[in-house]
């Protein structure tokens, strides 16, 4: 078990840019490479003891953020509105209540 692990780990690290940027696609003469914000992260134990026991999990998530749009020698990124709003709520949530505990522990 922790063999495999260790391989999914050492396969995910060559995948690098390949996976945060699609494979681009022309539409009526505009050259479109989406773009996505994605993490993983696996984790494996074992224990050697008397009653030897592996485990092993991984995870992970995939957010289309947008795509750079280029037409002839123009590029611009046009976001996924609906998508950068599902990060940033959660974000602006935690990043208020963070700011408001700095703030009472100021105070005291």
């Amino acid at each position: 078990m922790p063999q495999l692990v260790v391989r999914l780990a050492e396969m995910l690290t060559t995948v690098g840019a390949k996976a945060a940027y699609g494979d681009p696609i022309e539409v009526d003469g505009k050259r479109i490479v989406p773009v996505a914000f994605l993490w993983y992260g696996f984790g494996g134990g074992s224990d050697e003891g008397e009653d030897a026991a592996a485990g092993g999990g991984g995870g992970g998530a995939t957010i289309p953020v947008g795509a750079y749009v280029t037409t002839g020698n123009t590029v611009r990124f046009e976001p996924n509105i609906v998508a950068l709003l599902a990060v940033s709520v959660p974000l602006t949530i935690f990043a208020g209540r963070a700011l408001a505990r700095v703030i009472k522990a100021l105070k005291k």
